[in-house]
């Protein structure tokens, strides 16, 4: 059963159809959040999301009110309505409702984005995407609450210029649904790790920020990689269509973004001598392992 897991509504019924499924005779794929491939070559999202489809065990994709009697047939509790619905000149009115349900629908589904498009592992990436440009920006401001250093202020607020760009880019690319739910977690972290390195001085403060910036670079280029693996850039075997015009400008933004973070990492790392004594290196150490667990927690929240 394909369903679409961005419209409330669908949401409350699925779940009535989850608990009704005691035999497990039902498996229930969200079209908006699932991978292509799990929708089948004959299925685009697009159609997935426009109205319910179930697909029988013979393989034949039935859509609309027939979608709903499939179910219905499928399940004890719900067996006796199945076949009202066959009862002759019932189903066509079932049609009926369903459309009009269909155009009613809007009304209270939050509107389609470029990002719906977008495979699931990469609106996951995009998720850590915000998160980290919003760590990113505290910061900066951390350095700037705690420093009264001239130099290290220029600094920080030269690179929270950038990285407060950053964010809006990303606050325009990634809708609210979609954003972490942790991200006042994320933004007191970031603020910590800018504050506490800036206690210690502009020494501290560019080894933290080159220990950020090269997980950062890492992490834009796999997820570089991962869109021009999704494109087809070697072959170029992708078809056009929405997720193709989805990719082409994210690229791009993840590219520009990823050359900003570079070009922070090698300024900040020209400004001290790279040699850190055995305090300052654990720190990095904890900084870059923080970064990649609050990746892979912001995958998931």
């Amino acid at each position: 059963m394909y369903y679409d897991g961005g419209c409330p509504l669908c949401r409350a019924e699925i779940a009535a159809y989850r608990q009704a499924d005691a035999g497990a005779r039902l498996r229930f794929v969200d079209a908006q959040a699932c991978p292509a491939e799990a929708l089948g070559g004959d299925l685009a999202r697009g159609d997935a999301l426009a109205r319910l489809h179930v697909r029988r065990a013979d393989g034949r994709l039935v859509q609309g009110a027939a979608a709903f009697v499939e179910v219905w047939a499928a399940l004890p509790r719900w067996a006796a309505l199945a076949r009202l619905a066959r009862l002759p000149g019932v189903l066509p009115l079932l049609d009926l409702g369903y459309a009009g349900f269909l155009r009613l629908r809007p009304w209270w589904r939050p509107a389609a984005h470029p990002i719906d498009a977008l495979p699931l592992p990469l609106r996951r990436a995009l998720r850590t995407d915000h998160a980290g440009e919003t760590g990113a920006v505290m910061i900066y401001r951390g350095v700037l609450a705690v420093t009264r250093d001239p130099a290290l202020r220029a600094f920080a607020a030269e690179h929270l210029a950038t990285e407060a760009r950053h964010l809006a880019e990303m606050d325009a690319t990634v809708p609210a649904r979609w954003r972490s739910r942790l991200l006042p977690c994320w933004r007191l972290a970031g603020w910590l790790t800018g504050a506490l390195p800036a206690l210690a001085g502009q020494r501290a403060v560019h080894a933290t920020v080159q220990a950020v910036e090269t997980f950062v670079d890492r992490h834009y280029g796999e997820q570089l990689a991962q869109i021009d693996a999704v494109l087809g850039a070697a072959d170029g075997s992708m078809q056009p269509g929405p997720e193709r015009a989805a990719l082409v400008p994210l690229r791009e933004l993840l590219a520009r973004c990823r050359a900003d973070e570079v070009a922070h990492r090698d300024d900040a790392g020209a400004r001290w001598d790279g040699r850190p004594g055995r305090l300052l290196a654990l720190w990095c150490a904890l900084v870059a392992g923080g970064s990649a667990g609050a990746v892979a927690v912001c995958r998931r929240v």
